[in-house]
């Protein structure tokens, strides 16, 4: 058995300047989308979803990010990634976690840009149209702010009730000029206060 795919959208943005000032080096985000059909649909409550996990998630995981490490141009090049999924409005959110949040599909990702950091995620219901947002955080560091970043990207047509987004996104770099600093500069300062 395997998922049923209607369509794999791929979306790139090029950011070269921001607040005003430009960058030496612009951030390239890349989303890959793949829209497939609810395959927990029309079968009333499912109780054990692991059937189609363990069948379907690792040729999906491995198909997306061979793509996507294809369009931003190799694994070595991603230093920002996450993931994100949409159920669409006849379908439950669990079965939209099931495809993403699951190491069949995830550990595809991390092993391909040879990953520490867990991958950020959203998931939640919407129909065609809907707003996806793909936080993503840096892959060997999540205490890194600069590169807390979110791709939000949408598909006209899609979901529709009886399907389901799955995406993964990536980015070559964090903002343009971070200036908030860190999660270690953070804990640092507060040390520092308490000890006054």
């Amino acid at each position: 058995m395997s998922f049923e795919i209607r369509k794999i959208v791929s979306y790139v943005e090029e950011t070269f300047i921001e607040g005003g000032k430009a960058s030496d080096t612009p951030v390239t985000m890349v989303g890959l989308a793949v829209v497939l059909k609810n395959p927990w649909l029309g079968r009333g409550f499912v109780e054990d979803l692991k059937p189609e996990i363990r069948a379907n998630c690792s040729d999906l995981g491995a198909l997306m990010v061979e793509r996507l490490v294809g369009i931003i141009g190799g694994a070595e090049k991603i230093e920002a990634y996450g993931k994100a999924a949409v159920v669409g409005a006849d379908g439950e959110i669990e079965h939209a976690s099931a495809i993403i949040h699951t190491l069949r599909f995830g550990n595809h990702y991390r092993e391909a840009v040879n990953a520490k950091s867990y991958l950020s995620f959203t998931n939640k219901r919407g129909g065609p149209g809907t707003s996806i947002q793909i936080p993503m955080m840096h892959k060997d560091d999540e205490g890194l702010r600069s590169h807390y970043i979110t791709l939000e990207m949408h598909i006209e047509d899609s979901p529709r009730a009886d399907e389901i987004v799955v995406v993964l996104g990536c980015a070559d770099g964090g903002r343009l000029h971070p200036r908030i600093g860190n999660r270690y500069i953070d804990l640092e300062e507060l040390a520092a206060e308490k000890a006054q």
